[in-house]
């Protein structure tokens, strides 16, 4: 895998799934920009990491859900770099609950941060990616997508919508050599696993063929897989990585 002189934004890149994705990218020659919002200190040892296997890259604080925010920075990438060759929009938030117990606020934040985040940052830097005719496009699904969960009604959704979205934009962008596609991660030892009861950990484990949790380096591997010249004939398909929990 060889991406140098290549550019890749990835979205919530200051820890799990995207810090991983970061990394991978980075690793195979890169250019990483690392978004975050909030946890400036997690973004920064994601690009010190980055930086330490010899790879290349610079932060980038913004807003996805907030499309101002996303026009802007993307202007300034493009500004510096002259282009975005990849995307993995990775960043998204959850708030698990029953559906009778939830709030406005709560589906507010959910969707407006997993689905119409991945939206608006699609919906730009699409612009610079048909243009140079080329592009990668990676958006994070998930299992619970595919199966349902009992109190991720609003994660569940806006997880599945992403799934709609990226079939929808693969046939838009295809004959401007954009190919667009979904990684649906199963269980995952990140900071939302590590939280999980010990028995609902062990009823999870329980379910997963494989019987273990998967890390955040397989899922990397699936997308720096999709972000290469490997992937140029593969779109508008969904990649699980899940340990075999859903087939």
């Amino acid at each position: 895998m060889n991406l140098t002189g290549q550019v890749a934004l990835v979205t919530g890149a200051g820890r799990g799934i995207g810090s991983a994705a970061g990394l991978a990218l980075g690793q195979a020659g890169a250019y990483v920009i690392v978004n975050y919002l909030s946890n400036q200190a997690a973004a920064e040892e994601s690009l010190a990491a980055i930086l330490a296997q010899g790879g290349q890259g610079e932060l980038c604080r913004f807003d996805i859900a907030a499309e101002g925010q996303v026009d802007e920075a993307i202007k300034k990438i493009i500004d510096g770099h002259k282009k975005v060759d990849i995307l993995v929009n990775n960043a998204g938030v959850t708030s698990d609950n029953l559906l009778m117990r939830m709030k406005p606020a709560d589906w507010d934040q959910v969707i407006g941060t997993n689905l119409k985040g991945t939206v608006l940052c699609t919906k730009i830097v699409s612009r610079y990616m048909i243009r140079q005719h080329y592009g990668r496009i990676i958006n994070l699904s998930s299992v619970v997508a595919q199966t349902g969960n009992v109190g991720q009604s609003l994660y569940a959704a806006s997880k599945a919508g992403i799934i709609g979205f990226t079939k929808a934009m693969a046939r838009e962008l295809a004959s401007r050599g954009v190919t667009v596609n979904a990684v649906a991660p199963g269980f995952i030892e990140t900071e939302m696993t590590v939280k999980l009861p010990d028995k609902l950990r062990q009823d999870f484990l329980n379910a997963i063929p494989l019987g273990r949790f998967g890390t955040c380096a397989e899922v990397a591997e699936m997308i720096l897989f999709l972000a290469g010249a490997q992937a140029g004939y593969i779109t508008g398909q969904v990649f699980n990585v899940n340990g075999g929990l859903y087939m």
